[in-house]
């Protein structure tokens, strides 16, 4: 026979303060407040099969794929069905109102943006011998020896190593300045000369670069970021105050604890 342990509303409370999790907390429900007022203020609406669609989507990404899977997950949650139509609410509301703020100004931003969304497809070689780094750059640039076989006689690391020294498709802010730079000048293919860092001697080779392009990724990225931005702007408005009835910890129940929390 198992055990039972209770757990009440005010050691739920006492755990998050413990956590130090009250600052994410406040910041969610600071979060709800302004989407909701704002979606009101702008006339947005969320039709029930708005709703619906977004609850599958929540089912889908969770695997609950039965009704009794579904109750069993808003058991664990302590959700209703009406919190759980709420939650599903600020989610479809959340992506209405950023669709209504700033889907008009995702094309002008990236237009005036398009350099960060560059990306480069580039193998590496990092040297503590800087004579030796260019001693390798010279010989692979005549063709005496192939980057490959740098990286394979030199790379430490076993499974870099096994990659030629593949470093993946990355973004100028993936990159160190110095490096950044050289890189997105290049052309491709082609092997840079040594880029010295506190790392050492960087050896690069650029594979390809590839033009940004927007997309459908790239134009959600940017819409998420115009929006992440507002958002956090219209939260710094505020000063929250928060009110907290200590209970449960040693702390006298009657004394109320008042916070004036900078998010």
């Amino acid at each position: 026979m198992s055990k039972v342990l209770t757990v009440s509303r005010e050691e739920i409370l006492y755990q998050i303060k413990l956590s130090c999790q009250i600052p994410s907390v406040i910041e969610g429900i600071a979060t709800r407040k302004i989407l909701t007022s704002t979606a009101q203020e702008v006339g947005i609406k969320v039709e029930p099969e708005e709703l619906q669609q977004a609850a599958d989507n929540i089912r889908l990404i969770n695997n609950l794929r039965r009704t009794d899977d579904t109750w069993l997950w808003l058991q664990k949650h302590s959700l209703s069905l009406d919190e759980f139509e709420e939650s599903v609410y600020a989610t479809v509301v959340s992506s209405k109102l950023a669709q209504h703020l700033f889907a008009a100004k995702v094309e002008p931003f990236f237009v005036e943006h398009q350099l960060d969304y560059a990306q480069v497809v580039m193998y590496e070689v990092v040297l503590d011998d800087q004579d030796l780094a260019m001693e390798l750059f010279y010989a692979i640039a005549e063709g005496e020896i192939s980057f490959p076989s740098v990286a394979h006689q030199y790379i430490q690391d076993t499974e870099l190593r096994r990659t030629g020294g593949y470093r993946g498709t990355l973004s100028r802010k993936a990159l160190k300045p110095e490096i950044s730079a050289a890189v997105f000048a290049a052309t491709g293919p082609q092997i840079l000369r040594p880029i010295v860092t506190s790392k050492g001697s960087h050896l690069i080779w650029v594979e390809e670069l590839i033009q940004p392009r927007l997309d459908e990724l790239i134009r959600y990225k940017i819409l998420s970021d115009l929006f992440s931005e507002w958002l956090k702007g219209q939260i710094e408005q505020f000063e929250i105050e928060i009110e907290l009835n200590s209970n449960g910890n040693g702390s006298n129940p009657d004394v109320q604890l008042l916070v004036k929390a900078g998010l």
